[in-house]
């Protein structure tokens, strides 16, 4: 049968995203990824399971992605995943690590079988997933759970490779205090295809020019967030990015409350550092939100 005529040469839109944040969202880490990734799909609520199953059965429609919240080791049982899994095999599946299971994330999946992801590291990820679905390609949190370790960086270099505009347009400035980490800074910066409009041995100057700067401070102390404070009040429109060891979730709040736009952690993972970049591009978008934060702020 022929195409209609009003259909012919028409690429079909991909509809926004759908999903369910599933578990707490209590204490400084979730409160502030949670709203941090609010502005990037529309996620429902639910503390369990089977109220997602029972809303998605009454919605009669399959999320696109579940994001399993926890805020201790443990807090998702393998079986509680397995349900999500089988329920809703298409959906990108991702577990949401406070830093109480950092060392467990680093150590080997605490999650068999689907991908976990730093509490502060997600809504970068989920910027370039987002982005790579839009483009119809699986992304580096949407490759089967089967696959390699070199498959997904593969598809997540494949992926960020596509986006944005040209390398010279796509300025950072780079700071670290040790020299190998920033050399490592450079090469990541450029395999974002990224151009290093400058680079600092220490502390960035204040008048750098630049609309980009990620800062590797190792870990946040007083002093890095005196002169944050200092570089925002001169660059203020210079979206700037922390690297630290292990963040905390009372250390991002400072950080954020002096000017940051958002911290990621060490090892850096090169989706949510570049998602996390396309997010301050567009301008106050890609701060992580301070919104929903309260008496849970000295939450570890």
């Amino acid at each position: 049968m022929a195409a209609s005529p009003s259909l012919a040469g028409q690429t079909r839109q991909r509809a926004p995203a759908w999903g369910f944040w599933l578990g707490p969202t209590a204490g400084a880490e979730l409160a502030v990824v949670r709203a941090a990734v609010e502005g990037q799909c529309e996620l429902a609520e639910h503390a369990t399971v089977a109220g997602a199953i029972a809303e998605a059965g009454v919605a009669g429609r399959w999320p696109d992605l579940v994001l399993l919240a926890a805020d201790r080791p443990g807090r998702w049982p393998p079986e509680a995943v397995a349900t999500v899994v089988r329920q809703w095999p298409l959906a990108t599946v991702v577990g949401v690590a406070t830093s109480l299971g950092e060392g467990r994330r680093r150590s080997g999946p605490a999650l068999t079988g689907i991908e976990e992801v730093a509490w502060h590291d997600l809504p970068g990820r989920l910027e370039c997933w987002l982005a790579a679905r839009a483009a119809g390609r699986a992304g580096g949190l949407g490759v089967p759970a089967t696959a390699r370790r070199e498959e997904r960086l593969l598809e997540t270099l494949s992926g960020v490779a596509r986006l944005g505009q040209p390398a010279r347009d796509r300025a950072v400035w780079i700071a670290a205090g040790r020299g190998a980490d920033l050399d490592g800074l450079a090469d990541l910066v450029a395999l974002a295809g990224r151009r290093v409009a400058g680079r600092t041995h220490g502390r960035p100057p204040l008048d750098l020019e630049a609309p980009l700067l990620v800062w590797d401070v190792d870990a946040i102390g007083v002093d890095d967030l005196a002169w944050l404070r200092m570089l925002a009040a001169n660059r203020r429109d210079t979206g700037v990015v922390l690297l630290e060891s292990f963040p905390r979730g009372d250390a991002v709040e400072a950080a954020l409350r002096a000017g940051a736009g958002a911290v990621l952690g060490r090892p850096i993972v090169l989706d949510a550092l570049e998602g996390t970049l396309r997010r301050l591009e567009r301008g106050g978008q890609g701060r992580l939100s301070m919104t929903g934060v309260g008496s849970n702020a000295g939450h570890r």
